[in-house]
């Protein structure tokens, strides 16, 4: 059994910038980390630390985000995100993370989650497409 959900939980990935992290639209020397695939990533470390502490079935959905995305990170390079679990109220949970380079701090800021039931959240998704039909 894993160790149960508690705040203090932390967790660090380590990604690669490469070519589907960048952005491309001011040329080959400025391809840099892009801030939502900077964003995605982070939510799913968020994501991720969840799953090894929650039971079967369930998941979670991003519901809150405050990003300071403060450094270029060029292609080629790599970004350790570490998040870190810092309150927990019912199902709502809040992340504080932060992102490094090889060089410095490219991003810090809070994400918060909530914790879903899969096939609630499936029942719940049907209805509303039946609704908007």
């Amino acid at each position: 059994m894993s160790e149960p959900l508690q705040v203090g939980l932390s967790a660090t990935r380590h990604v690669d910038v490469d070519l589907e992290r960048i952005i491309n639209f001011m040329g080959d020397d400025c391809r840099v980390y892009s801030t939502p695939k900077l964003l995605y990533d982070t939510e799913m470390v968020c994501r991720d630390l969840l799953l090894a502490h929650i039971e079967p079935g369930k998941d979670s959905v991003g519901t809150r985000v405050a990003l300071d995305h403060i450094g270029a990170t060029p292609l080629g390079m790599w970004v350790d995100i570490t998040v870190t679990l810092s309150e927990i109220k019912g199902n709502a949970v809040m992340f504080d993370f932060s992102a490094r380079d090889a060089v410095e701090e490219i991003a810090h800021g809070k994400h918060g989650r909530f914790i879903v039931g899969i096939e609630k959240t499936a029942q719940r998704l049907k209805a509303k497409r039946a609704k908007a039909i």
